[in-house]
């Protein structure tokens, strides 16, 4: 197989992960507040055009579909700091980094709300910017010239990232937060590098 028809297979791949979570997660949010316990996988695979087993090859979990986008962004991280310039400073560079990845489309607020709202959801978003913080480490480590095996800077400074996010997102949806989320994460983000 060349490799435009495996780019072509994994943006499809792509395409059909999105439709299911953005499906999961409109589903929802629909029901209201016990939202994930009223929306079944049947539903979620309909809304989404394709079969339940479809779905299953995705997801293990409703909450799993449901985060799916906050895990993929989550795992983009790492490389949204590789591509920065390499002479910026790397707290300009975090910075840039991750509000461009994470308001670019800005967050919806009421799927924010439900995922940090909802245990089982919150629990399956951290689960995501755990599984962010080893290429985000490894990032910093490669523009800081540090061996992460021997220097914990990399680590701790991908988990406070990881971290400010997470209290970016709940500080943003605090009622009467006027401000675009962006604003907000960069006032979180600059509290990692004071």
């Amino acid at each position: 197989m060349n490799d435009d028809a495996m780019d072509l297979r994994a943006r499809n791949s792509q395409a059909t992960r999105e439709a299911i979570s953005h499906a999961a997660l409109r589903l929802a949010i629909e029901q209201g507040p016990h939202g994930l316990a009223l929306v079944r996988v049947h539903d979620i695979a309909t809304a989404a055009g394709v079969s339940p087993r479809t779905y299953n090859n995705y997801f293990s979990s409703r909450a799993e579909a449901i985060c799916a986008f906050q895990a993929d962004q989550s795992r983009r991280v790492g490389q949204a700091l590789r591509s920065r310039p390499a002479d910026e400073p790397l707290d300009q560079a975090v910075i840039a980094a991750v509000i461009e990845l994470y308001t670019n489309p800005e967050p919806d607020r009421a799927g924010l709300s439900m995922i940090m709202s909802t245990p089982e959801l919150e629990g399956e978003a951290l689960k995501a910017f755990s599984m962010a913080e080893s290429p985000l480490a490894e990032a910093i480590a490669t523009r800081t010239g540090t061996d992460p095996a021997h220097d914990m800077f990399p680590a701790v400074t991908a988990a406070a990232i990881a971290g400010a996010i997470r209290v970016a997102g709940r500080h943003w949806l605090q009622p009467g937060n006027p401000e675009p989320f962006a604003t907000t994460l960069h006032r979180a983000l600059t509290c990692v590098f004071r």
